[in-house]
């Protein structure tokens, strides 16, 4: 994994919170690994955005990273492939140093020094940024976490939006002096969809609608992140009117319910007329004036 942080998000030491999450999100989408199915060295790419923004983000953990540089992840406060497997050249290993602590707080205990009794301390939460898909939000998914040798599989529900977090009990930084481990917290962030535009829990899209059943009537196809659905269109349809589809939006996970979609009409006009077609298309026009 790159060891600057900053080099891997492509912001200066003295970028904003504001930029530093602008340029993750441009990072997570090129390097997404849906994006890029058969590369791994996206997919690796991936790993360390997420690890340097997971560290950046976070004012205190950016505090202590521009203070410690390179040994910041030795220190364990970095993260390999998003999460897990700290390593490095100068091999501080925080369950060493706690030992030492131990036995300073305990010096003397047959000698009559100090003596004292280090309390069991929970273990530190981790944040863990995680890109999903609107489809991937729609339907919910999964991902693979690294942790160590080991690979967690977490559940991302139908719904999720911006700001979603995901608890995995137990799977945080490991306790102190016997003390539980801190949990890990998937947050989610939903990449924008080229077709729908998301609302809170309701959806739109855009449809084409050819003039002449704007202007008669007929049926279209509407687009959703399930299936196609048809919808009527009555006569004299203007550009711009929206239609609102009930419970076809994105999954509501306080209700258990549904937002809606609003499908907007385009209107279409054929490009490439015939005289013959020209000639009839103007006099339908003068007939109407």
């Amino acid at each position: 994994m790159a060891s600057d942080y900053y080099s891997v998000l492509g912001v200066a030491r003295n970028a904003s919170q504001d930029d530093i999450k602008k340029a993750f999100r441009k990072q997570a989408k090129k390097y997404h690994p849906d994006a890029n199915p058969n590369d791994p060295k996206a997919e690796e790419r991936f790993k360390e955005v997420n690890e340097a923004y997971e560290t950046l983000s976070d004012p205190q953990k950016r505090q202590q990273y521009d203070m410690l540089g390179s040994a910041y992840r030795n220190m364990g406060g970095g993260t390999s492939g998003g999460y897990g497997g700290y390593s490095g050249a100068q091999n501080i290993n925080m369950e060493d140093l706690q030992d030492i602590f131990s036995q300073f707080m305990n010096f003397g205990r047959a000698g009559g020094g100090m003596r004292g009794r280090v309390s069991p301390m929970r273990g530190q939460d981790i944040e863990q940024p995680v890109v999903i898909s609107l489809k991937e939000a729609f339907t919910g998914t999964e991902r693979l976490v690294s942790k160590g040798d080991k690979q967690l599989r977490v559940s991302i529900p139908a719904g999720a939006t911006d700001g979603t977090r995901v608890r995995v009990a137990g799977e945080g930084a490991l306790g102190a002096n016997g003390g539980p481990n801190g949990d890990l917290y998937l947050v989610v962030e939903v990449a924008e969809d080229a077709q729908f535009r998301r609302e809170g829990y309701d959806l739109n899209v855009d449809i084409n609608v050819d003039m002449f059943t704007a202007m008669l009537g007929g049926e279209v196809q509407v687009p959703t992140l399930s299936r196609p659905l048809n919808l009527k269109i009555p006569a004299g349809t203007q550009s711009g009117r929206k239609f609102r589809l009930t419970g076809k939006g994105m999954p509501n996970l306080k209700t258990g319910g549904a937002g809606d979609l609003y499908a907007r009409v385009n209107i279409t006009v054929p490009e490439n007329l015939s005289d013959d077609q020209r000639r009839l298309v103007e006099k339908l026009r003068d007939s109407l004036k």
